[in-house]
């Protein structure tokens, strides 16, 4: 059984209808982005990372407002970006794939499509490449030839416990991850879903590649977390932070394996 930590480290003022692709009643009331990296915590203290976020330079040049970098985060909860192993890429967006260059001894785990997505055609338009910045995806590269990536194509498993869900959608090699807690099978459905209500109203967010797709992909999270959609992690809702505990080892830290507030 894991545990696992959401660590917020930035956040987004932004109001509803940014956040939908369809026309909502709420259209002009606040509804913020936080953008978080998620610590899995498992046997034998084995450590896996679910993406590594954007740095200060990045959240300047894009208007986001950073909490906390990162790797602060990770030593509050008394580890460091050194001592990770493994980092699950959900996909190549700069917010979750910004600090690759923090983890010098951890693979990469990522699916095939995304890294053909991000250097392929598609990269020639404008408005597909532009959730994500080149040096990141460069950087990936690098990784690549120096032995440092491992593959999946669709499903894997990255320890124990710990497997990785390819479903496209926001992105055309987007991965969800469901790790075995306690309470059920977690599903870390990042991008899959920005917000609660992108799934409960079947309401899109507007940054995605194929839309039937992000429409599977909120079905497939469901059936991982075995129906159970308390166990399904969108990935920015600062609701995350209001439905689950807070962690005993840091204020900006929550605990999403133990049972949330009802």
């Amino acid at each position: 059984m894991w545990q696992v930590f959401a660590l917020r480290y930035a956040q987004h003022d932004r109001n509803a209808q940014a956040n939908f692709i369809m026309p909502v009643e709420d259209a002009h009331d606040a509804m913020p982005m936080d953008y978080f990296v998620w610590l899995l915590r498992g046997p034998e203290g084995r450590e896996i990372l679910v993406d590594t976020g954007f740095d200060t330079a990045t959240a300047a040049r894009r208007g986001r407002s950073i909490l906390r970098p990162a790797e602060d985060g990770l030593r509050a909860l008394g580890t460091s970006a050194e001592a990770i192993r493994d980092v699950v890429v959900t996909h190549l967006h700069y917010d979750h794939a910004g600090n690759l260059g923090l983890f010098p001894n951890a693979t990469f785990h990522i699916q095939d499509r995304e890294v053909a997505f991000a250097t392929g055609r598609h990269m020639c338009s404008h408005c597909l490449r532009h959730p994500f910045e080149v040096e990141d995806v460069v950087r990936l590269v690098r990784a690549v030839y120096a032995d440092r990536v491992r593959f999946h194509d669709g499903e894997g498993e990255v320890a124990p416990g710990v497997t990785l869900h390819g479903i496209g959608g926001h992105s055309d090699g987007l991965q969800m991850v469901r790790v075995a807690t306690e309470r059920g099978p977690l599903v870390i459905a990042g991008d899959a879903s920005h917000y609660y209500a992108n799934m409960a109203r079947e309401n899109p967010f507007p940054i995605v590649y194929d839309l039937g797709a992000m429409v599977q992909g909120w079905r497939k999270a469901r059936a991982l977390a075995g129906g159970d959609e308390s166990l399904v992690i969108p990935g920015h809702d600062p609701l995350v932070c209001r439905r689950f505990p807070v962690s005993d080892l840091d204020a900006e830290a929550w605990r999403l394996d133990l049972p949330p507030y009802s």
